[in-house]
């Protein structure tokens, strides 16, 4: 099993920069599950029906998120209906939608989880990764988690929790790819975080000149996704059939022209 995990698809230019070079991802590396996080894929504020199914259109095949996944308002119906699109799982139950995404004729389990630590409303991830562990099909071998966090902390010590029973788990939430790759003692291939699918000159995504303003003054700021050059960052990720992984490897493309 192959896996392409790409961070978070960030406004207008992530769609754009994924729209781009996915295709040539996708001949390269023939990727079998490709997995992206796209809770800021919708101006930079959530996921609307209509952008999740232009990212399922470019070969997309399970979108994860985390705390902005309620930010456009169609969300709380949308998501009791697209199976492919996950909040996180460790939301406290009653909340709409799904954490996990099973694929038993492919073996393969897709699971969205946020973090605690500066994240306010959620469960323990650690035993909610217990209980879905617990109660997955015996058929699933290959366990894959975006794990959307603040704390590099909370993200280094969930994959030694984790480490030998998922294949992989990638942070997401921070927008800044780190440099920890790798594959952990039992196993699972890890990286705190896989950085963000968007814009390259802004802060975090947002227009630069807004973010230190609100820095410089403590006034309330709308942000505005970021023009200019964006880039493409992610993971490609080889697995063995007893679900472990072999190889990890770093995906990074740039447009300097948007």
């Amino acid at each position: 099993m192959r896996v392409l995990m790409l961070g978070d698809i960030f406004g207008k230019p992530g769609r754009k920069v994924t729209a781009e070079f996915l295709p040539q991802l996708q001949a390269e590396y023939e990727p079998d599950l490709i997995i992206a996080n796209g809770e800021n894929a919708a101006g930079g504020f959530g996921l609307t029906k209509k952008v999740a199914e232009e990212l399922f259109s470019l070969g997309i095949h399970v979108l994860t998120s985390g705390n902005h996944i309620w930010d456009q308002k169609e969300m709380v119906t949308y998501i009791a209906t697209e199976p492919r699109v996950l909040r996180p799982a460790n939301y406290p139950p009653g909340v709409p939608g799904q954490g996990v995404f099973v694929q038993e004729e492919k073996s393969l389990a897709v699971v969205s989880l946020s973090g605690r630590v500066y994240m306010d409303g959620f469960d323990c991830p650690f035993r909610t990764m217990d209980s879905i562990l617990e109660n997955l099909p015996d058929s699933v071998k290959y366990i894959i988690v975006d794990f959307h966090g603040e704390a590099t902390s909370e993200k280094i010590a969930l994959g030694y929790y984790l480490d030998g029973r998922v294949s992989a788990l990638a942070g997401t939430h921070t927008h800044v790819p780190t440099a920890d790759l790798r594959i952990l003692p039992e196993g699972t291939a890890y990286v705190t975080d896989l950085g963000m699918c968007g814009p390259l000159d802004g802060v975090l995504g947002v227009e630069r000149e807004e973010v230190i303003g609100k820095f410089l003054t403590q006034m309330p700021t709308r942000f505005k996704v970021a023009k200019g050059p964006a880039q493409l960052w992610g993971a490609l990720i080889d697995l063995n059939d007893q679900g472990q992984a072999v190889k990890v490897k770093r995906v990074e493309r740039y447009n300097f022209n948007i």
